[in-house]
């Protein structure tokens, strides 16, 4: 059986988005918007420990400099 690949950064993001519009549109079913919230926060969570791992590694490419201009005179 073949490894399913992993969503990218993008593909989890749009599929957050379409979440929050199907709920925002407030015509589903309290079980499935239960559902629908659940697997939100699992993606927001997945979403921001991407972006958390991505800081992380340009602070470390950059020697720790937050900001090109932190140096310049």
């Amino acid at each position: 059986m073949p490894n399913k690949k992993e969503p990218t950064f993008e593909e989890k993001l749009l599929e957050l988005e379409a979440l929050v519009r199907k709920m925002e549109e407030g015509s589903m079913p309290l079980q499935d918007t239960l559902a629908a919230y659940e697997e939100g926060m699992r993606l927001s969570k997945q979403l921001t420990a991407e972006l958390d791992g991505a800081e992380k590694r340009m602070l470390e490419l950059s020697g720790g400099q937050t900001s090109p201009m932190e140096d310049a005179p």
